[in-house]
């Protein structure tokens, strides 16, 4: 009856439009309060001891280092690179998205913060080059997704604590995923670009302008350089690493590309706060839920049910994929991490796989969910940039949907996609 009324009223909440955060806290308390088996401080410690944790520091840094690097010109360089590389191919426009979102994966850590970083600059140019607005947005929102991928990622470091694996060794295992899914996004778009003729711009850089184009966005390139060699490279935590990411992305806007204006400061720190403090609460609210569930050995009985279904772990990794797409289809990404985590968990430890591996084909499936109606974020996101419909959107990144479907059938079913680099790494 308690768990009845805990997902009862939890899907209630959500089909009339209340926050995510707010249906999760008032679901749990509502099934606390029934069952009486914890005194209502349960509810307050729980929110407060949830977010008491060095690594999720990570989370608000890496925020505001996105942001920061945003405003501070260093995406537009990271474009500028970008065309002058792959402009003059066919599609040109559409590498150049995927290839720059790849990059700004790696500064901001979000899938709608690259959306709305790189579709910002570029979607403008790709209309006045005749894409459609569907394919470019679609191709764009789609590319966002590989900012919870690309390392570092606001999703992993909560897949981490949730876990209890390390950070660092999630970080390093995205990487060769999160590049399958560039390469293959290129791969879609360069085809769709050559069936209607989507021509680049024909001009060849010379040597000089592609050096000189390089040189101007070698603070911009720097930063994964920075940010995860200084991880692996054991001179700071990666909690640490996202404080430097702060200095870094102040100091380069702020001194050497002189696009960040100390006004402008303000706006940007309390937007960031603003963000870190609905990530917060999710996790807060979250993290109650799923002590729900463990108090009524939810995940145990969960666990038990899938194990004597099957054993075959084949199996059970294609109903948790397709279970984590439903649920990303609806749920908020890092909320459903932390949910589903302590259920899924153990029942593909069970059968032997590996929690980073794991860890990799849960993010990848809520990556795709960012671009998947009804609250397909990315995708919201995209529409406002490009001003277009929701509509028009979901139909233009069918294809991209395909390709990224297929990569996570193979990062699924080939643990050593995933694990090749921790494990190379000595992790």
């Amino acid at each position: 009856m308690i768990s009845l009324l805990l997902f009862g009223l939890f899907l209630v909440l959500m089909l009339t439009s209340v926050p995510i955060a707010i249906s999760l806290g008032l679901a749990a308390t509502g099934a606390l309060f029934y069952s009486g088996k914890v005194s209502s401080s349960f509810i307050a410690q729980g929110l407060v001891t949830s977010i008491d944790s060095f690594p999720l520091m990570a989370v608000p840094f890496f925020i505001l280092a996105g942001d920061l690097m945003g405003h501070g010109g260093l995406s537009k360089r990271l474009l500028n690179v970008g065309n002058v590389l792959f402009g003059r191919f066919t599609g040109g426009l559409a590498i150049i998205a995927v290839v720059t979102c790849m990059f700004f994966a790696a500064i901001s850590g979000s899938g709608p913060a690259t959306v709305a970083a790189v579709g910002t600059i570029l979607l403008p140019a790709m209309a006045r080059d005749g894409y459609p607005k569907g394919f470019s947005i679609g191709l764009v929102a789609s590319a966002g997704c590989m900012g919870i991928i690309i390392p570092p990622s606001i999703p992993m470091v909560i897949y981490a604590t949730s876990s209890n694996v390390s950070i660092s060794e999630m970080f390093l295992a995205g990487v060769i995923p999160g590049l399958l899914i560039g390469l293959s996004l290129i791969a879609v778009a360069y085809y769709k670009s050559k069936k209607n003729n989507y021509r680049g711009n024909h001009k060849k850089y010379s040597g000089r302008e592609i050096m000189a184009a390089v040189n101007d966005a070698k603070w911009a390139l720097l930063v994964p350089v920075i940010i995860l060699g200084g991880i692996y490279g054991g001179v700071f935590t990666p909690t640490e690493a996202a404080a430097v990411g702060v200095i870094y992305g102040f100091i380069v806007g702020v001194f050497v590309y002189k696009e960040l204006q100390f006004k402008d400061l303000y706006r940007i720190i309390a937007g960031s706060a603003l963000t870190s403090a609905s990530v917060m609460i999710i996790v807060g609210t979250a993290t109650i839920f799923g002590r729900v569930l463990a108090i009524e050995r939810i995940p145990v009985m969960i666990a038990e049910s899938i194990v004597q279904l099957t054993e075959n772990p084949m199996f059970i990794l294609l109903l948790i994929n397709l279970l984590l797409l439903f649920v990303g289809m609806f749920m908020e990404t890092l909320a459903a991490i932390i949910i589903l985590t302590p259920i899924l968990l153990p029942v593909v430890m069970a059968v032997g796989v590996d929690p980073v591996h794991f860890g990799i084909v849960m993010i990848v499936n809520l990556a795709i969910g960012l671009v998947t109606p009804p609250v397909g974020v990315n995708l919201f996101v995209g529409a406002r940039v490009g001003g277009s419909t929701l509509e028009a959107v979901s139909r233009g990144s069918i294809p991209f949907l395909i390709a990224m479907f297929v990569i996570l059938m193979l990062v699924t079913y080939v643990p050593s996609l995933s694990l090749f680099l921790p494990e190379l790494m000595g992790l």
